[in-house]
This record gives structure tokens, sequence and C-alpha cells, in this order.
């Protein structure tokens, strides 16, 4: 049996006589949709439509428009010029699915509910495409990553929702996709809707990490890959904008990232972990009719205030946000003085470390912590003097102000994960999945963790691989034996090289330290699997959290245990029940006909082999063996 190790997956390939059972954690990626197109409406004096574009994890200070020399980023400083450039703009959360739905609601987490990627937002909190919708407006969206996923939220009020990933050959979901593919897409949907009022929102994940594949491109920095990969989100960028300004030029166009990226500024190698500017300040221009060209905004804002401004150029009334409408500072006016907040759970939910809440307000910025910091940052935009000892008064006014938007502990329906996913947004390069129940006085400060999180960082961005990855998880497992995340990645990893032997224990203590995720149960059964204790590996799998008792993978993994212990009713019952959740789960519909053909059921072998024959790609290397079978069963019902 070969198999290969993706983001903490073990999959299998065919062929599957042998015992095997397979990793990870797989799950429906749908799109979609919803009613047909709008009535068109008339159109008023104000913008009739509007584009919204968000490109994932990109710097202000990495384009072209914001000062940075060395930019590729024609598109994006053209749009700069056209409309008015935010200088200050900044995330309520540096992680993506909490922070677009800021930029979606209009509200701070608190206020919508994501506080971290896999949470999704409050089913009753309206959003830009529940509002347009109700207007009579197209809405469509196009993303480009896993974390967007529909199951989220962020699907409702969209009557086109694509999130559906691409399969590799071997019908593995995969959890993003190329900005070229989302800009096909989303230019199809933009043609056959030119005339109609409507709101389009196209997500880019260039530059994510890992950026580019560091073995394909010697040579180049960590730093130069990244700016590679915003040049390609640009160019995507420009053909959307294009095709916008050729056939509905007088739409309003808003362009954010989510947030940015640390690059090992303040220890941080990604994002998510702290609340420092470089991970939640963002570029944000807008352009559009009402607009003027080159306009330069020095005030501070905030993501949370996209939604009242789109709502205001459209000249519809304004919602229930925490954000304001910006419009007037399109003219020069100036805006409200406010405090801005942000927050990160991060490392609650991944290392049980305390989460970090901030506010920012006439020129400083606290950040409350264990060990709380206080930065003047007009006076020191690097945030590299911490002032809270020498200006207590003023940190204290703040903390009160940080305790008012949200307390650091979260409320236990606030702390539920979807497990089921979090394996998917491991192979992002997210930690996922610590758990939130840690009591708050032995939560460490991140800071204090900077380095462990660094390392962790750099396993989990892809630049790391092969013998390199594996040194690093020993190393942290030398200096923190009990550490889950580092236990079960190096499980995978000796497992990815058939070393079941010394992936075994790994996965025993991820186990060991109850990790709510599937994966580490996943990884022990495959390991009791291939030293021939089917039974152990049965009770592993049924030992699972309750959140995972339904994931497909692990039901299909205990219909591959019970078929070869021939207990074929159970078996089919679960392989059924794993594609009944997942239709395009390939491996568990190859199993479920091989299960049906030995209980001599042929009829429902025959139907479910040529089902997965014609669900598999063109080029899928298991097409041959998927026709044998079907031969087989044809052979043995005597046609």
């Amino acid at each position: 049996m070969k198999t290969e190790v993706e983001g903490g997956r073990l999959w299998r390939r065919f062929p599957l006589a042998a015992v095997a059972v397979i990793g990870g954690l797989a799950s429906v990626v749908a799109c979609s949709s919803a009613p047909g197109p709008a009535t068109p409406a008339p159109r008023p004096s104000a913008a009739p439509s509007v584009v919204l574009v968000t490109i994932d994890t990109l710097r202000a200070d990495h384009v072209g428009a914001y000062g940075y020399a060395p930019a590729r980023t024609p598109a994006i400083d053209g749009l700069a010029r056209q409309g008015v450039r935010f200088d200050h703009a900044y995330a309520a959360a540096p992680i993506t699915l909490p922070s677009h739905a800021s930029i979606l609601t209009g509200r701070y987490p608190p206020g919508h509910g994501s506080r971290h990627n896999l949470i999704a937002i409050d089913a009753g909190v309206p959003t830009l495409a529940t509002i347009l919708h109700g207007q009579g407006f197209a809405t469509a969206a196009f993303v480009a990553a896993f974390p967007l996923d529909h199951r989220f939220g962020l699907a409702r009020g969209f009557d086109v929702y694509s999130d559906r990933m691409p399969r590799d050959a071997t019908g593995r979901p995969l959890n993003r996709r190329p900005g070229r593919i989302v800009i096909d897409e989303a230019l199809v949907w933009f043609a056959g809707h030119r005339g109609t009022r409507f709101f389009l929102w196209v997500h880019l994940f260039e530059p994510h990490a890992p950026y580019g594949d560091p073995r394909k491109i010697p040579g180049r920095s960590t730093v130069e890959r990244y700016d590679d990969e915003i040049a390609t989100a640009d160019e995507e960028v420009g053909r959307l904008l294009q095709a916008v300004r050729a056939g509905a030029p007088d739409s309003a166009i808003v362009l954010a990232a989510d947030h940015g990226e640390g690059l090992g500024d303040h220890g941080e190698l990604t994002h998510s972990l702290f609340v420092y500017d470089t991970t939640l300040r963002v570029p944000l221009v807008v352009a559009g009719p009402s607009v003027p060209p080159a306009g330069i905004v020095s005030d501070p804002v905030a993501l949370i205030d996209v939604a009242p401004t789109v709502l205001k150029m459209l000249g519809l009334p304004r919602a229930d946000t925490d954000g304001i409408d910006l419009s007037p500072a399109f003219t020069g006016g100036r805006l409200p003085v406010r405090e801005l907040y942000a927050e990160s759970f991060a490392p609650l939910f991944d290392f049980r470390w305390s989460p970090l809440r901030s506010v920012r307000s006439s020129g400083w910025k606290y950040i409350a912590a264990p060990r709380p910091e206080l930065y003047s940052v007009d006076e020191d935009p690097g945030e590299v003097r911490d002032r809270a000892a020498s200006e207590p008064r003023s940190a204290a006014a703040l903390r009160d102000r940080v305790e008012r938007y949200s307390p650091a502990d979260l409320p236990p329906e606030s702390r539920t994960l979807d497990m089921a996913a979090a394996g998917r947004l491991r192979a992002l390069g997210y930690v996922s999945g610590g758990g939130a129940d840690a009591p708050a006085a032995m939560r460490p400060d991140p800071k204090d963790r900077r380095e462990l999180a660094a390392r962790f960082a750099q396993i989990a961005s892809g630049e790391l691989t092969g013998q390199a990855l594996r040194q690093a998880l020993e190393a942290i497992l030398r200096d923190d034996p009990r550490n889950p995340q580092a236990n079960l990645r190096l499980g995978w990893s000796y497992l990815d090289t058939g070393d079941s032997r010394l992936a075994e224990p790994r996965f025993a203590a991820a186990v060991a330290s109850r990790m709510p995720s599937a994966d580490p149960y996943l990884g022990l059964a495959a390991c009791q699997a291939a030293r021939g204790d089917l039974h152990a590996a049965l009770a592993t799998l049924a030992a699972v959290g309750p959140t995972d008792r339904e994931n497909p993978v692990v039901l299909a993994n205990v219909g591959v245990l019970e078929t070869q212990l021939n207990h074929l009713d159970r078996a089919i019952a679960s392989l059924a029940r794993a594609v009944a959740l997942d239709p395009e789960f390939s491996e568990a519909r190859f199993d479920l006909a091989r299960a049906y053909a030995r209980a001599g059921r042929f009829a429902e072998a025959e139907r479910e082999s040529t089902a997965l024959l014609a669900q598999l790609p063109a080029d899928a290397p298991q097409r041959p063996e998927v026709q044998r079978l079907i031969v087989a069963i044809r052979d043995a019902r005597g046609r």
C-alpha cells in the first residue's frame, strides 16, 4: 500500500486490497446556489453595483501605492490613483475567517461571533450579501481557500457562493485554488449580469504561505517569494478590473486585505498569534463614481467600516454595524475621532495561551495580555518601545476600554471549533485545534512563547519539508515532550515514510493530550492496522470525540476495518454513511463497492463502482482499477 501525507492527513491510494486506514479529515465542499439573477432595478445617482476584492495576507507596506519600491502591483496602484487610499486601515483580527466576517458584517468579532477560523458567524447577523440580496441585487462570491467555506456562515445572501476546491488525481480535496481559477469563474458570472445591480465579492489566497515552492525557486528569499505571490495576485486583480471597467464602469470598487503577515517582525513569521500592526495594518482602496481620484486619507480606519461605506455608496440605508461610513473622507472631510478594537483568540484555541485584545485610541495602542503592552503608535509605529510601565494611567484607562469589547474568557458556546475541518486548515499552515479550555490563570503570555510559536509557524507554513521538517519537530519535542501538535505532525511525518513503529507513540501521545480532533486517532489506528491489530484500530476510532463521529473519513476507516474482519453489514453501513456525507469521497465509494461485492450484493456493487468511474477525472490513476472491479462484478453476475 502506498501512502502520502498532505497537511497532516494520511490518504490511501488505490490499490486497496490491503488493510489500510485512510487518515485525516475530508469534508463536503460545495458550491451553493439560490435563486437566479435578480431583476434589473432602476439605477440611482449612487453607484449601481459594487465589487469587493479581498487579498489574503497582504501587508500594506508591500504594495507600491503604499511606498514599497520593489513592488510589482500596477493594478492595485492604478486603482489607488483612481480612488482613495487609506494609509492607516486595520483589521479587527489577524485571521482569515473572523476578519472577512468583520468586512462583510461591519462588526467586531464579539458582534458577529467568529472568534477564530472554524468558528462560524452567528446566523442572525446581517451581512452585505443578505442586505443587498434583499434589495434586489444579484449577489455572487468566489473564494480561493477553505477557511471561507460556506459552512462558516458567509454564504448567506449570495445567489452563487463558489467555494468548491479542486481535487487532485486521487480525488482528494485541495484546500486552496489559484487566483486565476477564481477570476475565471468571476468573469463568467460577471458577463452574465451586466445591466443588473450586483454585488460581486472575489477573494484571492495569494500571497498566503507557503509562498511558491522554495524547492522550485532556488535562491529566492522568503520575502522575495512573498512579493512574487503578491505580483501574481495583482495580475489577477488587473484582469478583473479591466472587465469591470469595460462592462460596468460606474461600479464602486473596494479592495482590501484581510490581514498582513509577520515576516519575522516581532518574532512572528506568519500571522494570527499577535496583534501588532505588522499583521493588523492592511491596504484599503475605494474607487467609484462618487470618489475623487488620487485621494489619501491618513485618519485611522478599520475593515469594519467597509460595509457601512458600501451601503452609503449604493444609496442604501445604514445597517447595524460597529463601523462608520467613510465617504466624508473621499472629499477631504475629517472622520470622527474614535477608538479601534482588535483581537486574536488564536493563542487560546491553538496553544491554550492567553488571547490578545487591543484598543487603539488617541495615538496610543494598548494590548491586553498577562503582561500588558502600551505603545505610542504615532511616535513608535514599529511598536518596539513598550510604555506600559512608564504610562500607567493611560494603560489602565485603555485596559478598562478593552474589557468593554470582550472579556478574555469566552462563553462555552463561543469555543466550539468545527473539528471535522481542522485537518484541512492545518494543510494551509494554521496550527488549529489546541482547545480553549485552559484555566485563565494558567495561560502563558504569547510573547513569552514567541520562539516556540515561530518554530511552529515555520513548520506549518510549508517552508520546511522532509528531513528538515522532521528535525524541527523533534527539536520541539525535546523541549516540550507532551506538545500535542508536534507529536501529531511528527507522527504523520514518520508515517509518510512508512515507519509506523516510530509514528505510533507520537500519535498515542497526541491522543493522551485530549486534542479535540480526529487526526491523532486516525494516525494511531493506521499504525495499529499496519501491525495487524484490527480490533485495537477499531477501538481507537470508536474513541474519537462526539464532534467527529460523523466525520466521513472516520466512518470510511471503520468500514475498511470491518470489511477486513468480514463484518460486512457493519462495513456497508459505515461506508454508505461516509459516501452520503461526502458524495465525492472517491476512496470511500470504492471501498463501499468492494464491500457490496464481498457480501454478494452485486447490483449495488456495480452501481457504486460505475458511479465512481463517472466521478473520477479522466487522468485519475485509479480508473483502470475501478474498471477491473466493474468487470469482476459483472463476471460474478454472469453478464
